[in-house]
Order: C-alpha cells, then structure tokens, then sequence
C-alpha cells in the first residue's frame, strides 16, 4: 500500500471562503456549471454539461440513499387545478408566493404547484390504507414554483423554478419521533459525504400574524415530537419564532455561504394538518379508522441550492463521486494517445467519467495546471504505454504509478463509489 505525503487540497484560484467576490454566481459560470439568460428570464438557471454532471450525481446519491432507507418514490404532475391548493391550505395561506392561475378555454384554474405535499396526500388516498403499511415513506425528486420577486433572485439560492428532494413520510403518532430522527440521520450522512456542515439546528415555530394555520393544540403537539427528535439525536437547537411553515413547526438545517450568511437546506416538518384537509386514513388494527401523520423531510433540500453550497465549499474541487470530470488522461506525447484513449476507455466502462487532455493543449505541465480541479490526472509516458500502465497525480499533490490500468480503474471507481470526501483508499 502506497503512502505518500498528504498535501493540501486546491481551490479555484482566487476563491476564498468569506470572500463575497467568489461565491458561487462568479465560480459557477467561471467552472461552466451553470449560467442565466434574460430571454429565458430571471430566477431560471440553466445548467451546462459540467453543472449537469454534478446535479446528476447529487440526484442520484439521494435516490440510492432513499431506497436503502425503505422510501418508496413516486412522480406528479408540476401542475394542479386551483381546488387542490384551496383545499390543502396553501391558496388561503400563500399564493403571494405562487404563480397566477392559467385559465382554460373551459373556466378551470390550472396552478404551477408550489410543493408536492398536496399531490402526496392525494397519492396516499388513492386507495385505502392498514396500518401494517406504516411508515410508508414517499419520495420524489420533483419541480415545484415560487413566484419571487426579481429584486430577490440570485444566482442558485434564490429561484423560481425548484428541483426538490422532497418525501413525506404517512405514520402513525407513535411513529413521528423515530422518523424525524431517522431523517435527521440521513442529513448528517448526506452532509458527511457532501463535506458540507451545518451550521446549526433551528426549531421553527409559528409567530404573530394570520398566515398560519389556527391549531393550537396541533402546533403544540406537534412541536413537542419534534422537540423529542432532536433531544434523542442529541443535536442542540435554539427556537426561531415566525419561520415555521403554515401548516405546522419544522427543523431548519442552516447553512452558511461564503458571506457568512445563512439559509435552510434541509428540513424536517411534523403536519397534523394536511391528513385532516384530505381526509386521509388508515385501518388500524381495531378495524376502525385512524388519521395519519405526515412527516415532510427534504435531506439535500432544493438541488439548486445543494450545488451552491458545494461550489462554495469546495471551490469547484468537488468530492471524486461528485466531480464533473472524474479522471484526466494525458499523453505526453502523441506517440502516446492510443495508450490514452484505450485507458479512457476503460474508465467509461467502469462508468467513471474522464476526458483525454492531448498534447495539442501544451506542455505536460501546463495541461496539469488547467485541470488542477479534477482528482486524478492519469499520464501515460513512453514507459506507461509499453507497459499498459498509467501514472497517477492526485489532486492534493500525490503521485502514485505506474500502476496496470485495471488496477488503476479499480481504485478510482472504488473511491467515487463509497461517496466519501478522501481522495484515496485510506483517507478520511
């Protein structure tokens, strides 16, 4: 087992955290991962194929998570008719922040959905329930709307359009505790492997005004479940008043920018409500009816603003199973590009994802330097070539080879596929 030095990791050049010139709008179009267009319009971001790349391995981190996990998911229509809303609460208590109505030739009111949780319950009760069923934990990876005003917008973190990582978990009272806690579990893993942190724990509860849901005996209830949730994670909190959801009290997981200011990514919400507007039920086993608990959880929260927070952290030197190119083939000479070509083919077939950097691009050394970010470059020299081998640089500074290309294209998959932070077998 090789064990070379440890060597620091690099950044884009100029980013540093707390510098509120590079954060993630700057870094995101200089790295090609995302970009805007006033034609499309604002709030709208477009993803490039490197910020696909990352978006797509988030994505499907999560899917992989979820169904290890027992979630079962699901997709729904982005739009709903108005009656929908009206009946799940969010027509009364927020369509400030949704778009009009589309109004059909025939009279009825089509709404761009501002969540999926209407849609779940309506999925819920599409057939009846027993009680050997709960938890039945509902996932989907869906789009959802929020009419924002432009003044607002800004780059990942504030949009119109949303990629929710959002499930709702339908259980019994006895059930929400455990819930919460698992949800929480699956944030702190996502987190650990996304090397990303929390910045705290917020229990947000209803403040003064009408744009909450009058329940008081629900709100209380429900706040004390998840008040249990956290104590039994042993995760401290403190309160916030005025940012609970309409419909009932939440667990914000806040997070820091590169400005030091603070958003929700993930949450854990407790709702008494919506299963009551929905009339959904269970049989239980007395044979009789039973209402549910709706757990909402989001672990990565939106996917826009899960990948700004990566592009900030990380300075677009993402974790391997993250990164848009995982490996980079150099030939140091064009006497090498079969030897390249044949070692990038191989890593397409372990599905890893690599590009070939010839000598038409420079020097050796200059290619090295352009593809600074991505965490392995593979060299193949005149000795390399001869011997069906590659050499290795890390990104950190490390170098490891020749080493078969089999074995090689072992070590990197293996790598990228235990979704962890470290470059290297042994890392942490």
């Amino acid at each position: 087992m090789h064990r070379p030095r440890a060597a620091a990791r690099p950044r884009y050049e100029g980013a540093t955290m707390g510098d509120a010139q590079h954060d993630h709008r700057g870094l995101g179009r200089r790295l090609e991962l995302f970009d805007t267009d006033p034609l499309i319009g604002a709030g709208l971001p477009y993803w490039l194929p490197d910020g696909a790349a990352v978006r797509h391995a988030l994505e499907e981190y999560i899917r992989d998570a979820e169904r290890r996990a027992g979630y079962q998911h699901v997709y729904s229509p982005v739009l709903g008719k108005r009656e929908l809303y009206e009946l799940s609460g969010h027509w009364s208590h927020y369509a400030d922040d949704m778009f009009p109505p589309m109004v059909l030739p025939d009279g009825e009111q089509l709404l761009l959905r501002p969540s999926l949780c209407p849609h779940h319950a309506v999925i819920f009760r599409s057939r009846a329930r027993s009680y050997r069923e709960l938890p039945l934990r509902m996932a989907e990876l869906g789009a959802m709307f929020r009419a924002e005003l432009s003044g607002v917008l800004g780059g990942l973190t504030r949009v119109r359009a949303i990629q929710l990582n959002d499930a709702h978990l339908f259980c019994t009272l006895d059930q929400v505790a455990g819930e919460a806690r698992a949800a929480l579990e699956m944030i702190r893993d996502a987190y650990r492997a996304l090397g990303i942190e929390a910045a705290r724990y917020r229990l947000s509860l209803p403040g003064p005004g009408g744009k909450y849901v009058a329940a008081p005996d629900k709100w209380r209830r429900a706040t004390a479940l998840l008040r249990r949730a956290l104590e039994e994670a042993g995760l401290p909190h403190e309160a916030a008043e005025g940012e609970a959801a309409f419909y009932g009290p939440k667990i914000d997981v806040q997070v820091a920018d590169a400005a030091g200011r603070e958003a929700t990514l993930s949450t854990v919400q407790v709702d008494l409500h919506q299963p009551e507007r929905f009339g959904l039920r269970y049989t239980g086993p007395d044979g009789a009816g039973h209402r549910p608990v709706m757990v909402h959880r989001a672990v990565i929260g939106s996917v826009e603003r899960a990948v700004a927070q990566l592009i900030e952290v990380h300075g677009g030197a993402f974790p391997v199973w993250l990164a848009p190119a995982q490996v980079v083939v150099c030939a140091v000479s064009a006497a090498q590009a079969d030897g390249a070509e044949a070692f990038a083919a191989r890593c397409r077939a372990a599905g890893l994802r690599v590009r070939v950097s010839g000598p038409e691009r420079g020097s050796l050394g200059a290619r090295v330097r352009q593809d600074r970010l991505v965490p392995y470059q593979a060299v193949v020299g005149e000795r390399e070539a001869a011997s069906g081998a590659v050499a290795l640089r890390l990104r950190d500074g490390r170098r490891f080879g020749p080493l078969p290309q089999a074995e090689a294209v072992a070590r990197i998959r293996a790598v990228a596929e235990a979704c962890v932070t470290g470059l290297w077998e042994g890392d942490r």
